[in-house]
């Protein structure tokens, strides 16, 4: 049987503009990239809440092939990037391979056939919109795109406006209403100072403060962006920047008894925090009692300051219920709001969000069942045994806290090598074998003694890194060896097989 395409690239984010790209650019011109949005960009498309912009400095935020001269500051706001999305959907010719307004809702493997065979709907209508063959399967569904609303009492009686920051509503004015926002994550260091300029007054509900350091942001003017464009200025810039990342994240997050950088970072971070917030007390609140790393830490010089405002409240007592006038703490205090806003993320290591579709592998096993019983793993994060022809972008243990673009890049490089493998074989099922897969795991485990997020102190940080078995999926690598590995591995780590004739 031949399936309706070679392969099928989920999600139209830039894990999945990415992907295709990387496809055409190494000769696999059959692909389709569907999107449940009615739009590409991913995150940029879904997330316009005001504020938002790209949190580490774009000249790390782009793909090495496609680097821009024209952004408008060192950290792009949203609105750019969604610019970026739509340029490179164009220049690469990825929108005529497109199909948005797609929901992939389960994919199962043709044993017989060696291919997947995708249901898919409308998401406006939730309707079956019929089966989509593919031989090959990349899920660039990302993990930061369902919003999670808080588990909180009383949440559904509520009588004002509710909104996740991710599901931001343009027809509601903020402008002197009584704003209350929950949560004080990455979303919420963005949209708290942008909105508390507007309202009557903004409480803000923290269970854990976080890490704020300064922000290395600017304006870059015409004469900086024409200098970008001198041979070899991108690519000094991306370096610069690049360097920069690795040693916020990476290097403090997975190398934390070897290589000294967070605590060089919490001084700092202390230290704006000290110039930043006037009251003592509320200084006090907004001090984390966790090692940085533990969260994905912020950069603002607008978030900490805001709380100087007299119009803003910081309220760090524990929610008891939201009431139909506003929310209730469990010390008894009332706190009218016209506005309810959730800064409270996204799932990511629960049910039904790696993928946000059922996955049916060889002999009937489902992926999330499967994961469930063998803890979150997959080798190098692309590919697990057992579910041939299915590889990700952003499985476990493939991300390491850098720039996305990187991770996209690695990937594919990494999976276009077995496409290829396949291609001069002649055979129709790649398939990573449990021993490669087991060595793999072992290995990043085997790290974790060098990692933050298992000091003691991660303990209070309450951060979504940690799933249901208490690890920590990242991969726990320099970015140059995790490009290194993916570009290098042993292809024998894979069978390539073929259950039919090609």
């Amino acid at each position: 049987m031949t399936p309706d395409h070679d392969v099928v690239i989920i999600g139209g984010g830039f894990s999945g503009i990415g992907a295709a790209i990387l496809l055409d650019k190494a000769g696999f011109d059959d692909y389709l990239m569907v999107e449940e949005g009615d739009g590409v960009g991913g995150a940029w498309h879904w997330n316009t809440y005001p504020g938002v912009a790209v949190d580490i400095p774009s000249f790390s935020y782009q793909f090495s092939f496609e680097q821009q001269a024209g952004w408008s500051r060192i950290y792009a706001p949203g609105r750019e990037l969604k610019r970026y999305a739509e340029h490179c959907v164009d220049k690469y010719d990825v929108r005529r391979r497109t199909r948005l307004n797609t929901r992939v809702t389960s994919a199962a493997f043709d044993e017989d056939h060696d291919l997947w065979r995708l249901g898919t709907s409308d998401p406006s209508t939730g309707s079956g919109t019929g089966e989509l063959t593919a031989r090959h399967i990349v899920g660039a569904t990302g993990v930061l795109t369902q919003p999670k609303p808080p588990e909180i009492d009383g949440i559904h009686d509520y009588a004002g406006t509710v909104m996740h920051t991710a599901r931001w509503d343009h027809d509601v004015d903020l402008a002197g209403k009584r704003v209350a926002v929950i949560g004080t994550g990455a979303s919420a260091v963005q949209v708290i100072p942008s909105v508390a300029r507007e309202v009557e007054h903004l409480t803000v509900f923290q269970r854990t403060p976080i890490w704020c350091l300064p922000k290395l942001d600017s304006a870059l003017p015409l004469p900086a962006r024409l200098a970008l464009r001198v041979p070899g200025a991108k690519r000094a810039s991306r370096l610069v920047s690049q360097t920069f990342v690795e040693l916020t994240f990476p290097l403090a997050a997975h190398f934390h008894n070897v290589v000294p950088v967070a605590g060089v970072g919490e001084r700092i971070g202390l230290t704006h925090l000290r110039r930043a917030v006037e009251d003592p007390e509320v200084r006090e609140k907004l001090t984390p009692s966790y090692a940085l790393g533990c969260k994905r830490p912020s950069f603002s010089n607008d978030y900490l300051p805001a709380f100087n405002r007299s119009n803003v409240l910081l309220e760090t007592s524990p929610i008891e219920r939201i009431t139909p006038t506003g929310v209730r703490t469990v010390e008894g205090a009332e706190h009218e709001a016209d506005v309810l806003v959730l800064a409270t993320g996204f799932k990511v290591f629960e049910k039904g969000n790696m993928p946000p579709f059922s996955v049916t592998g060889v002999g009937g096993v489902d992926l999330e069942s499967w994961w469930e019983e063998h803890r979150f793993q997959a080798y190098q994060g692309v590919s697990v045994p057992g579910f041939p022809n299915f590889f990700t972008i952003l499985g476990p243990y493939g991300y390491n806290g850098s720039s996305y673009f990187n991770l996209i890049e690695t990937q594919m490089a990494h999976i276009v090598r077995c496409l290829r493998q396949a291609r001069r074989t002649g055979t129709t099922r790649v398939e990573v074998t449990a021993e490669a897969n087991d060595r793999y795991f072992e290995k990043v485990l085997g790290r974790r003694r060098h990692q933050v997020f298992f000091q003691p102190s991660c303990a209070t940080a309450n951060s979504y890194y940690f799933d249901a078995h208490g690890d920590v999926p990242f991969r726990p690598s320099p970015t140059l060896a995790t490009m290194w590995t993916s570009s290098r591995f042993d292809l024998d780590d894979y069978r390539f097989e073929s259950q039919t004739p090609v």
